[in-house]
């Protein structure tokens, strides 16, 4: 069997044994005990010019492909949510080609689909709310008309604009009024956005909560429920027992999705995660263990694989998604392992070794020996040797 090199921070090397597929199996049926979505990334063309500061070049093949691999899965896909690459790579006339192709290709096969709603196409930093609400409306219809549904995504342009809790209330009661089905809210948090520290009004996340819970209660019928993405657990099952029961809790915490996805035998959090999108196959078989009722099986898959994604979202955790493309490369996805803006760089050889090492141990290489190969050729590439390791 092939060993797996790994490397300390210290630039030190060691061996560990790699170990086989999981053998999970794609479900025959739809998931039902809880609604998951994995936030999916963008593939670049190998070839392009995906530099920092460039328009996106993307490779619509391989994109997509990823797509119908977690669609394969039963999971939905939210797209256009890359909090890591909208603005830092993935400019807003890509972002609207994303969005419709996944759209279209979500239709092909009865796939579920969201879609992320912002105002960031706009040039200027700083804009009027009139300005704002203009925005996200020319993104929601647009959204719509595709036949995505839709997160109405935390706003930086909101986050500047507004002095009160009140201009939240205004901003979210006007654009809500202009959707045609209901949508699904976000609360980013400052590990994924510095810019949205005080968002919804405060800083703490108990008093920004009550304006949270004004806006979905004076907004039922537009409001299908809400993602939180703080990467506190507190947070957001205090905020889960206040929703009316018409309005969803998505789990965006993925620090804390295990506990949350299963609940305390009350209330559950359903997920919209971009770990997922570098487990979908994970995130598939513990969700058909729940609906089988086994919720220690739940508990066996979904549990080693909390490590993981801590790493892959460590501080500064808005370079996130370079683990994820990391991943999907490892595991055949894509061609190279590289990213529009240039993020593949973000970060280091040390950080990917842990995902290595983490993804080995919890069942998230889908194809094994591949994988090893792959990073064993990242390594050499670096001048580093993997001591003959390989395949």
């Amino acid at each position: 069997m092939t060993d797996l090199t790994l490397l300390a921070e210290d630039g030190g090397t060691s061996r560990a044994p790699l170990n086989p597929a999981p053998g999970f199996t794609k479900p025959t049926g739809t998931l039902t005990s809880r609604v998951a979505y994995a936030a999916a990334h963008v593939v670049p063309r190998v070839t392009a010019e995906n530099i920092p500061g460039a328009p996106a070049d993307i490779d619509w093949d391989a994109t997509l492909a990823f797509r119908h691999h977690v669609w394969s899965w039963g999971l939905g896909v939210a797209d256009a949510m890359d909090t890591a690459q909208r603005n830092m790579g993935l400019d807003a006339a890509a972002t609207r080609e994303l969005i419709s192709r996944s759209a279209t290709e979500a239709q092909s096969v009865g796939g579920a689909l969201v879609v992320g709603v912002n105002t960031d196409h706009l040039d200027e930093e700083v804009v009027s709310l009139d300005r704002v609400i203009d925005a996200y409306k020319e993104q929601l219809h647009f959204t719509e008309d595709a036949g995505a549904g839709v997160v109405l995504m935390a706003s930086r342009h909101l986050a500047r604009a507004a002095s009160s809790a009140d201009d939240y209330r205004r901003v979210y009661r006007e654009v809500l009024s202009a959707a045609s089905t209901p949508v699904t809210l976000h609360w980013l948090g400052a590990a994924f956005d510095p810019i949205l520290a005080e968002y919804f009004g405060s800083a703490d996340s108990t008093v920004a909560s009550d304006t949270v819970i004004d806006i979905i209660e004076e907004n039922r019928a537009s409001v299908a429920g809400i993602k939180m993405s703080l990467l506190d657990a507190d947070a957001e099952i205090a905020v889960r027992k206040r929703l009316p029961e018409s309005a969803r809790m998505f789990t965006g915490d993925d620090f804390n999705y295990v506990g949350l996805i299963a609940g305390d035998g009350t209330a559950h959090s359903d997920a919209l995660l971009g770990a997922f999108a570098a487990l979908a196959p994970n995130a598939s078989a513990a969700i058909q263990a729940l609906d089988a009722g086994d919720d220690a099986r739940y508990l066996d898959i979904l549990g080693p694989t909390e490590a993981l994604s801590r790493q892959i979202f460590a501080a500064p955790t808005y370079y996130y998604k370079t683990g994820v493309a990391f991943m999907s490369w490892l595991n055949g996805h894509q061609q190279a392992f590289s990213m529009v803006g240039g993020l593949h760089a973000a970060r280091s050889l040390p950080h990917l070794s842990r995902i290595v090492e983490l993804a080995n141990a919890s069942g998230g290489l889908e194809r094994p020996e591949l994988a090893a190969a792959r990073w064993h050729t990242l390594l050499s590439v670096n001048g580093i040797s993997t001591n003959g390791a390989g395949v």
